[in-house]
């Protein structure tokens, strides 16, 4: 099983000297590290790893030392293959074949890139006694190491011959693996890949002048700043708006595409001005295209969300030729999907893919920018297996494309999934996420995680009550079911940590404040947030937002309640926002305040609040000490508050007594 493939040795390096596993010959490819440097890149050869190091600090990289039993070679391997070092499937000593690899020249040195490869052995003795490549000596080298081994060139009984022989001695393999089929140890390398064989037609036609050799086309992950002609094949996942912007240079244009391969590469390239009316009209998402001649520099990580340090800059001499036949080995699009749960953490502005069921969908509504123009807002909830639900805020033209789809399926009774790539953390009110220019969305789409996913709700995860991480909640944790009794939270003195403490309350509303129930807020958009400022009347009876310095006819309004909370061992006042005051008092801010101030309905608005008045709920609370002026005070928000489910609460205190009895 080590050599499945007989045809291995039938290659143009002739056979290394072998080295012994258990009374088992195996072979390095001789000469492989020499003919790497001179531009080979189908041999497929044998080497053994005798060092790795660690490096780079943006992003990790790993820096390998090959042998080929005479002469070492550095190389880089590709952050896809970062696992394998990670796992300990290569390690020092292991004897690896190199499936796809190239060489580069950085600053003044050879650089092996690996790209692909598997592990033969996974950790054995040194072999042969490997020595240091010199470059300047690259000739001579060749020369010596021809000579110690025997002609480079072999005809075909040669090559038979060293067949003969290599076959010979893995059978031996075969048959000492044979013998000790009892022995535990049973992991076999997987089988070597034969080394690539020009066909006939590909034989040398005589010398190419080098401007005229045709660029090689690589893979994405081996792309570097230090190469000289490069041409790469990809597929078009994402094509960017075009802009226009004024700098200290003047006017400008730029737009951008995101470029996926059949290796799984992903880059961004990007055009500007002159290259944007070449190439813009030409670019197609879905597509694939042949491009070289870009330089790369440095990607900007604040515009640039792609896993790849390097960006393509296109130039008026570089090319874009479409592929007209469909290549089916690059995909349409790669994910790297997060859990729901996961994105509580995540970092504010992160971007990131994720895929849930689409479990309710909000009308698409006008919002006034801070600029003043207007655009489209909608929400919509989702939902995976991980417990957790989470916003989603579809912006602009998503609001009537994807979101006008969605609200169809959702009031036909289907919960379609849908998976989001390139979707902005947000951490407004706990955590949620919006799109942006480059976001695309996928509903009902073919993949393994889809169907998954739609299996799991089908089969009873649509019951399952799921926790939205889109508010100020609590953590998720230990603390998130921390019950306290009102006197606990001043008697042990919660919120005077650095942090806030978060705890639930069982407790009933004995009092609201009624002056001062709500607030009229800015509802212009900073962003993907709204700016939710007070806003003031001015002159000419428009609302006025001081921090937009903006007017508009209508404004928003905004819970915010003073109440009494009071349980068994005393009271406390609590401060609720807009989503807690709308599941206490079960109507919005803005129609409580016309019942009240423009239809004068005080009867009606009395009653709403006496039907809150000592009903109990369960109060999810943030206790944090602030400064009000020269004076500290410990504040505490309401987060959440629901009606107190009798039989969920019997439950729950019938497991506290069954614990402390166990205690």
């Amino acid at each position: 099983q080590i050599l499945s493939k007989s045809n291995y040795f039938h290659t143009r390096s002739v056979v290394a000297p072998i080295f012994q596993l258990a009374g088992m010959p195996v072979n390095l490819t001789a000469n492989a590290i020499s003919a790497i440097n001179a531009g080979d890149v189908n041999s497929k050869p044998v080497v053994q790893v005798l060092d790795i190091k660690l490096i780079g600090t943006t992003q990790e990289r790993y820096r390998l030392t090959l042998s080929d039993s005479e002469s070492t070679q550095q190389a880089m391997l590709a952050t896809q293959l970062n696992d394998r070092v990670k796992t300990g499937r290569v390690r020092k000593t292991s004897v690896i074949q190199l499936i796809e690899y190239i060489c580069s020249t950085v600053q003044n040195r050879k650089i092996i890139v690996v790209l692909n490869m598997e592990t033969i052995i996974p950790e054995c003795e040194i072999i042969g006694n490997p020595k240091v490549i010199v470059e300047s000596n690259l000739g001579a080298q060749k020369t010596t190491s021809n000579g110690a081994s025997g002609s480079a060139n072999l005809g075909n009984n040669g090559n038979l011959s060293a067949q003969r022989s290599a076959q010979a001695s893995f059978a031996n393999i075969k048959n000492l693996s044979a013998q000790n089929s009892g022995n535990s140890m049973q992991n076999y390398p997987p089988a070597i890949q034969p080394a690539y064989q020009p066909p006939p037609n590909y034989k040398s036609h005589g010398a190419i002048m080098k401007n005229e050799a045709p660029a090689r086309i690589i893979p994405i992950a081996a792309l570097n700043p230090h190469q000289g002609r490069w041409a790469i094949k990809a597929r078009v996942t994402a094509k960017g708006d075009l802009r226009r912007y004024n700098n200290s240079r003047g006017d400008g244009k730029v737009f951008s595409f995101d470029l996926l391969d059949s290796d799984g590469g992903e880059i961004r390239v990007t055009c500007f001005n002159a290259v944007v009316d070449r190439f813009y009209d030409k670019i197609e998402a879905g597509k694939v295209y042949m491009i070289s001649k870009g330089s790369l520099k440095p990607a900007q990580k604040s515009f640039n969300h792609l896993k790849n340090e390097w960006e393509i800059f296109l130039e008026t001499t570089s090319t874009v030729d479409l592929c007209p036949d469909e290549d089916a080995s690059i995909p349409r699009q790669q994910f790297s999907f997060r859990p729901i749960c996961e994105i509580e953490s995540a970092e504010n502005n992160s971007i990131i893919d994720v895929i849930g069921i689409v479990t309710a969908v909000n009308p698409s509504v006008p919002i006034l920018r801070k600029n003043g123009m207007e655009t489209q807002r909608r929400i919509l909830n989702l939902k995976d297996q991980s417990g957790r639900s989470i916003e989603l805020t579809l912006w602009g033209d998503f609001c009537n494309r994807e979101g006008q789809n969605l609200q169809e399926l959702a009031e036909a009774g289907f919960s379609p999934v849908l998976a989001v790539k390139a979707a902005k953390v947000s951490n407004f009110t706990g955590k949620s996420i919006g799109t942006i220019s480059s976001t695309q969305l996928f509903i009902n789409p073919d993949s393994a995680e889809a169907q998954t996913l739609r299996e799991w709700f089908d089969q009873g995860g649509k019951d399952i009550a799921s926790q939205s991480i889109s508010r100020d909640n609590m953590p998720v944790g230990s603390k998130i079911e921390t019950r306290k009794t009102v006197f606990q939270i001043k008697d042990e003195g919660l919120g005077r940590s650095k942090k806030p403490d978060w705890v639930t309350v069982k407790a009933t509303i004995t009092f609201i404040k009624t002056d001062t129930f709500c607030y009229t807020a800015c509802p212009l958009m900073i962003g993907d947030r709204q700016c939710n400022k007070k806003v003031t009347r001015s002159g000419n009876s428009r609302w006025q937002c001081d921090r937009c310095n903006q007017e508009f006819e209508e404004c928003d309004y905004r819970y915010l309640l003073q109440a009494q909370i009071q349980d068994h061992s005393g009271l406390t006042w609590v401060t609720t926002f807009q989503e807690s005051g709308e599941e206490i008092l079960g109507c919005p801010a803005k129609e409580l305040y016309m019942m009240k101030y423009e239809e004068a309905d005080d009867t009606r608005f009395s009653e709403i609040i006496r039907n809150c008045l000592f009903t109990q709920f369960l109060f999810r609370l943030k206790i944090k000490e602030e400064f009000y002026g020269d004076e500290q005070r410990v504040k505490i928000t309401v987060v959440k508050a629901e009606k107190v489910n009798h039989s969920a609460e019997s439950r729950y205190l019938i497991d506290l007594i069954s614990k402390f009895r166990l205690s």
